[in-house]
């Protein structure tokens, strides 16, 4: 049987070991949190390197993609670079096709043009930004505010391209939990009004789950929000939120949606290889992908 294990700087708590069934072959895919320490995360690497058949990074990525650029995170390299013999993958090779397709298809039901979308950080997820702003989407992207804390929301591709181009090369060489909840911080159960605003303009909220819940407000009224990466836990606190749907882009195992780290590692595991972006498109074809929809008046 392949094995695919997430090595994640985020909680122990969200962790989870199943096997599953993915293009035809039985896959054992396991999360381990190491609750954000990085020193355990790459022992962890080390001594799952040539065990294992694919590992994924999970908290973090090794690169951020804008347009024909990437942006490689110092920290997750060195990280990766504990793994010679195993594949070592983060997900956003997957999200880059993944997400733009999940756009594409909700458009019947979501209907984007002129839909108010609060996208949490266009440049962790360049191909959903894409595709929102291809079909005609409103929207604010929050990269300054839920990364760095500073509560200006860009409205023009052109504004999030130049910050893009600013910010993307000096945030990779930063170490991660400056700029992304990792270990007990994803466990916080507080709600905050610092973005209500910003929350209760959107229609739609997409993005990181955990940029999502680190800000969200005590109540998202008819809200769609858009992730992955969700338990039952945060199902239930979108539901008593008053959400009025919840979309994950990757299928839902166990109760829960995988991490888009965790789904490319199991990939990578039953193909043997690294992919690409037409390999993904492929994979996704024979998986016979769709978005995964929770109607909150049915749940």
């Amino acid at each position: 049987m392949k094995h695919a294990v997430s090595v994640s700087l985020g909680s122990k708590r969200r962790n989870t070991d199943q096997v599953i069934t993915l293009l035809g072959e039985e896959v054992r895919i396991e999360r381990r949190g190491v609750d954000g320490d990085v020193r355990a995360a790459r022992a962890l690497i080390a001594s799952l390197d040539g065990h294992v058949d694919a590992i994924g990074l999970g908290g973090i990525d090794l690169y951020l993609r804008w347009g024909s650029r990437r942006y490689h995170f110092r920290e997750a390299r060195h990280l990766a670079a504990a793994a010679p013999r195993t594949p070592v993958v983060c997900g956003a090779g997957l999200k880059h096709t993944l997400e733009r397709r999940t756009i594409d298809m909700l458009d019947a039901s979501v209907g984007w043009r002129a839909r108010r979308v609060l996208l949490t950080s266009a440049v962790d997820r360049f191909g959903m930004a894409e595709a929102l702003m291809r079909h005609g989407a409103d929207l604010r992207f929050g990269d300054l505010a839920f990364a760095f804390g500073v509560p200006l929301f860009l409205r023009s591709a052109r504004a999030l391209d130049a910050v893009a181009r600013t910010v993307g090369p000096v945030a990779v060489q930063l170490p991660v939990k400056w700029i992304y909840s990792t270990g007990g911080a994803q466990d916080r159960g507080e709600t905050t009004e610092r973005y209500a605003a910003q929350y209760h303009w959107a229609q739609v909220i997409a993005g990181d789950w955990h940029m999502i819940r680190r800000f969200a407000p005590a109540r998202m009224d008819g809200v769609t929000v858009l992730t992955n990466t969700t338990t039952r836990e945060d199902v239930a606190f979108l539901r008593d939120a008053g959400a009025a749907r919840l979309v994950t882009t990757t299928p839902r195992y166990g109760g829960r949606s995988l991490a888009t780290n965790l789904l490319e590692a199991a990939l990578v595991a039953v193909t043997g290889g690294h992919l690409d972006d037409a390999a993904f498109a492929s994979a996704l074809d024979a998986m016979a992908y769709a978005p995964t929809e929770i109607a909150f008046d049915e749940a």
